[in-house]
C-alpha cells in the first residue's frame, strides 16, 4: 500500500494572500495589479527558498516605496491569509496515522511561517518526516526536493502516492516514480486514494 506524501497549503490549509487586501486595496483591479507585480508569487518562493521575510520585506520597500504598508502587510498579516484548515484533508492524514500508517509532507514554506503554523495546527507536527523548502533551500518543484524526503526517511518513490495542488510539483513526482493525486477542490481525496490503494 503506498505511503502519503502531502503537500501543505491549500491541500490541509487554506491560503490566499488576496484575503490580506480585500480592505487594504478594496478596487479589484488594483489588488490584483498589485499581486501580480509588486507582492509576487516569484518574490514571496524567495522566502520559501530560505529568504528572510525580513530582507524579502525592506528589498521590496526600497523598489516600491509607495507601497510600503501593503507590502509590510503581506508579512505581518500573513495568517489573514491563512484562515483554516481544509477540514476534510486533515481528517484523512487523522485516519491514516490513527491506523499506524506512515505519513509524510513536502512544502513550500519559509522558515518563520512554517515555525509559526507548528504552533498554530498542532495537526503538522504529527508526520513523520517533513521536507520545509527553506529549511533545504530548495524549492518544489525542483526534484532536488523530493530527493530530499526519498533519502533522508528511506522512501521508494513508487511505494509513495504524493498530494499536491500545483500540476507542476505533480508532474516532477510523477516524474521520479511517485504515484499522485492533484488537489483541485472539489475532490474526492478518499475515493482518490482509494482508487491508489490506499482504502480508509
Amino acid at each position: 500500500m503506498p505511503t502519503a506524501v502531502f503537500d501543505v497549503g491549500n491541500v490541509l490549509i487554506r491560503w490566499d494572500p488576496f484575503r490580506v487586501y480585500r480592505e487594504m486595496i478594496p478596487d479589484e483591479a488594483k489588488r490584483h495589479w498589485f499581486l501580480q507585480n509588486v507582492c509576487t508569487a516569484a518574490w514571496n518562493l524567495e522566502q520559501d527558498r530560505g529568504r528572510s521575510w525580513e530582507e524579502g520585506v525592506a528589498l521590496l520597500v526600497a523598489s516600491h516605496p509607495e507601497w510600503e504598508a501593503q507590502i509590510r502587510a503581506y508579512d505581518e498579516r500573513w495568517h489573514e491569509a491563512v484562515p483554516g484548515l481544509i477540514e476534510d484533508s486533515v481528517a484523512v492524514l487523522e485516519d491514516l496515522k490513527a491506523r499506524g500508517d506512515k505519513v509524510y509532507a513536502i512544502t513550500n514554506f519559509s522558515r518563520e511561517k512554517w515555525a509559526e503554523c507548528l504552533i498554530r495546527f498542532p495537526f503538522l507536527q504529527s508526520f513523520d518526516g517533513v521536507v520545509v523548502s527553506a529549511h533545504e533551500r530548495v524549492i518544489k518543484p525542483d526534484p532536488a526536493i523530493y530527493r530530499v524526503l526519498f533519502e533522508r526517511y528511506d522512501l521508494v518513490p513508487e511505494d509513495c502516492i504524493f498530494i499536491d495542488d500545483s500540476a507542476k510539483n505533480i508532474e516532477t513526482a510523477r516524474a521520479l516514480g511517485m504515484q499522485a493525486i492533484h488537489f483541485v477542490e472539489p475532490i474526492d481525496l478518499r475515493g482518490e486514494l482509494a482508487r491508489h490503494g490506499v482504502a480508509l
